[in-house]
This record gives C-alpha cells, structure tokens and sequence, in this order.
C-alpha cells in the first residue's frame, strides 16, 4: 500500500513537472528533419488541445462524419489554405468550402484558445494521420492572422 501510494506521488511529480516545463511551446521550431516532416514532439501539446476541442465532431481519427465535419485527416484544404484554415481555429468557420472535392456548409464555433493553443493545435493537426507539414505554426503566424 505504502509502495503504491509512493509510486503514485512520484508519477504526479514527474508528470506535473513535464507539463510545467514544456520546451515545445516557443515560436522557433527547429527541429524538422531535412525531408520536411516534423519531429513528433510538436504533436505532444496540440494533442490535448484536439482532444478538448475539436475530436467531437472532426472524429480521434481525423476524419470528420462526412456530412458537416470535413475531415482533417488528408485534407487539402488544410493544406492548400493554411492562412484560412488558422482562421477557422481561431475564430471560427461558416459557409461553404471544399474539402478534398466535396462541399460543406457547417459552422465551427470560435473555440477561445490563446494564440499558443491554435499554433499548438495545428501542428498537432498537420502532422497527424498522414498528415506531413514542412512549416511549423507558430503563434506569431497566429497573432498575425486578423478577422476578416
């Protein structure tokens, strides 16, 4: 019992202090690999994030229901539309776009995350399910994105 409570209060530790002194939320991301896919450590933040707030409705496998979520996973528009697909994220979607040829004309609430939060997200989102990215978001690119 003693053994368990005291392996318990170290994993609390050590966990804690990994989530207090994360190194990957900075705007310099160096770590990307000659071929242009990024290290998985930039997942680790975003993860969270999509977890909280997006996997309801684009899915843990990031492929939305075909319907009203487009999906994330192979998306072009994702890609093709980085500045717009920022945007979203940050303060919300609705009307009509086109994900890899299909049309969808749902609405995405502004979800409130910090500038931070959305460069996390997305990267997390650009790296994941097939996805490969060669430019990291960063929170500046965040800031700089204004409401249309």
């Amino acid at each position: 019992m003693l053994v368990t409570k005291l392996i318990l209060g170290f994993k609390i530790i050590v966990l804690g202090t990994i989530s207090f002194n994360n190194p990957f939320h900075k705007d310099t991301y160096s770590d990307i690999n000659p071929k242009g896919s990024t290290v998985s450590k930039f997942q680790n933040p975003g993860k969270e994030i999509y977890t909280d707030f997006c996997i309801q409705c684009h899915g843990s496998n990031g492929k939305g229901d075909d319907k009203n979520f487009p999906p994330l996973a192979g998306s072009d528009w994702l890609t093709a539309k980085r500045t717009q697909s920022i945007a979203a994220v940050k303060f919300g979607q609705s009307g009509a776009i086109i994900v890899n040829k299909k049309n969808y004309n749902g609405s995405m609430p502004a979800m409130g995350l910090s500038n931070e939060e959305i460069a996390d997200v997305m990267n997390y989102v650009m790296t994941s399910w097939g996805n490969k990215q060669s430019k990291i978001v960063t929170e500046k690119e965040v800031e700089a994105i204004a409401k249309k």
